[in-house]
């Protein structure tokens, strides 16, 4: 009996002891609320840091594709006897997919993919979040025939003119812009209130190839997106051809 006594009375102390240590380890209601409280503050001052390195991220995938479209248009111009590709249609929604000379059939071949209307015409035409040359990761498809996330300057070798634009023809390629982020529903675009102006969607920044093959990231109020263009010396939208002549109706 006395050793039964003995090894209750022992396990009555352990498990006092045990009680005492675990209650002194604890959080308290009031610390754990603080506890919380901290690792909401540092989430939320993480989260804009965060985004913003997302979004640079796709800026420069963004002009990592401009990029190899302005190595396109280089190739281009060298075998087609200096000419450039056609920009596509104007101020209408893109709808003529068949000409080869158009900028987003003309130019695929130099990545070895098929051009554009060969792609629409399987249904395989790359869609919005698509990881492709035609994408820009930031751009939203918002309606239209076909998407196509980034146009070709509006004024450069438009089909209104009996020939196709020649690269030399063009006055200072280094500064007249080539392609830039674009709504998605036209193949073309300008700075301009219109529904197909130049998209400043890179944190209301936009990315610009210029013809002679750099790619620069500017602020839209800069370029002139959703204005008008503000006729920068060094962001040219006209060419020095005879296409400026039509600009003003853009």
């Amino acid at each position: 009996m006395k050793g039964i006594e003995s090894s209750a009375a022992w396990g009555d102390g352990s498990g006092a002891a045990r009680f005492e240590f675990a209650a002194k380890d604890a959080f308290t209601l009031v610390e754990l609320l603080i506890t919380l409280a901290v690792i909401a503050i540092l989430a939320a001052s993480l989260l804009p840091s965060l985004a913003t390195g997302r979004n640079r991220g796709r800026s420069a995938q963004c002009a990592s594709n401009l990029r190899q479209w302005g190595l396109a248009f280089l190739l281009y111009a060298e075998d087609n006897d200096d000419y450039l590709p056609r920009r596509g249609q104007g101020v209408q929604p893109l709808a003529l997919i068949t000409r080869s000379e158009d900028w987003f059939n003309a130019l695929p071949p130099y990545f070895n993919l098929p051009p554009f209307g060969v792609l629409a015409t399987n249904t395989q035409e790359p869609k919005a979040s698509s990881q492709s040359v035609f994408v820009c990761p930031t751009a939203r498809d918002a309606g239209g025939k076909y998407f196509l996330s980034y146009g070709m300057n509006m004024n450069l070798s438009p089909w209104n003119l009996p020939r196709a634009t020649r690269f030399s023809e063009v006055a200072q390629p280094a500064y007249v812009v080539a392609m830039a982020d674009a709504p998605g529903a036209y193949s073309s675009t300008y700075p301009s209130a219109r529904p197909y102006g130049a998209v400043a969607r890179h944190a209301r920044r936009i990315n610009l190839l210029f013809l002679a093959g750099q790619v620069q990231t500017l602020a839209g109020s800069c370029v002139g997106c959703g204005v008008g263009d503000p006729g920068r010396a060094d962001v040219r939208w006209l060419t020095g051809t005879a296409s400026d002549a039509q600009a003003p109706n853009y």
